[in-house]
């Protein structure tokens, strides 16, 4: 296997990582999906009441990690990422396109979405990690219950 196609494997499985740890709430594991730096934007995210704001910016591995663990407490979720563009911009990063849905079923409202992650990746010496997110939606519906 080529080193272009070794990197494309462990970013495509850093972001399966990403989607598991997040649905089974393995919050410390899902700590290592990132550089300490992140930022992450989720437009049309999922929220626990309807004043809620709709798009959500964080910076910072810890913060990202406590703020979506606060959002999922008493959820359940099911995240699917698939059809990824991969571009390798050095053997040190890349970017990344994938189309995405998640139901993501919370105490107060049950939420469906349809979208894209836009990433930047880092590769490390503990391996790849996401650097950047930007999650852009093109279509969400949500039953408040």
């Amino acid at each position: 296997m080529s080193k272009n196609a070794e990197h494309l494997e462990d970013i495509s499985q850093l972001k399966a990582r990403y989607f598991r740890l997040m649905d089974t709430q393995q919050w410390d594991s899902w700590h290592n999906c990132f550089t300490d730096d992140v930022s992450a934007t989720y437009e049309g995210a999922p929220r626990i009441s309807e004043e809620e704001p709709k798009d959500i910016h964080i910076t910072g591995r810890e913060e990202l990690v406590e703020g979506v663990k606060k959002l999922m407490t008493g959820a359940c979720s099911m995240h699917q990422g698939f059809m990824p563009e991969i571009e390798m911009l050095s053997d040190e990063k890349a970017t990344g396109i994938w189309a995405m849905f998640d139901y993501v079923r919370l105490p107060t409202c049950n939420f469906k979405g349809w979208g894209h992650y836009h990433e930047v990746y880092v590769r490390s010496s503990e391996g790849w990690k996401i650097e950047k997110i930007h999650l852009t939606r093109l279509h969400t519906e949500e039953e408040w219950v």
